[in-house]
């Protein structure tokens, strides 16, 4: 069976800012939450560039270290980057690994200390 799809969605689904990164801090995904968050920088035009090109100098730099601890034990996989800019939610860099346990890139994940804004279930799933 084919994962791919089901991961696809998985973060596709995500109302949270998710990038995804290879090694070289080059990104090679965007989820929809990402790609609206950052219209004003490009949006999905940024698939394909530097990561580090849109943080300043020292979260870059913070962003290569993180990498960095990442490629010394495959223990290493998730840290707390930060308070993001609106300053209700958290962003983290996340490890990924290929099948061999090596790092293959990264992506930053964003958190909010909010509820969600989608439907509650019981308006929506309504007893017959």
């Amino acid at each position: 069976m084919d994962l791919a799809p089901y991961f696809k969605s998985v973060i596709d689904q995500d109302q949270n800012p998710v990038v995804i990164c290879d090694a070289q801090h080059s990104i090679v995904y965007m989820n929809p939450a990402a790609i609206s968050r950052y219209a004003h920088a490009g949006g999905a035009q940024m698939v394909g560039s530097s990561i580090l090109d849109c943080h300043s100098p020292e979260t870059g730099e913070l962003m290569k270290r993180i990498l960095a601890w990442f490629c010394q034990s495959p223990d290493n996989n998730s840290v707390f980057e930060g308070v993001g800019a609106s300053g209700d939610e958290d962003v983290y860099m996340v490890a990924l690994r290929g099948d061999c346990g090596q790092v293959i890139g990264y992506y930053e994940r964003h958190d909010r200390r909010t509820w969600e804004q989608c439907p509650k279930l019981w308006p929506v799933v309504a007893a017959e």
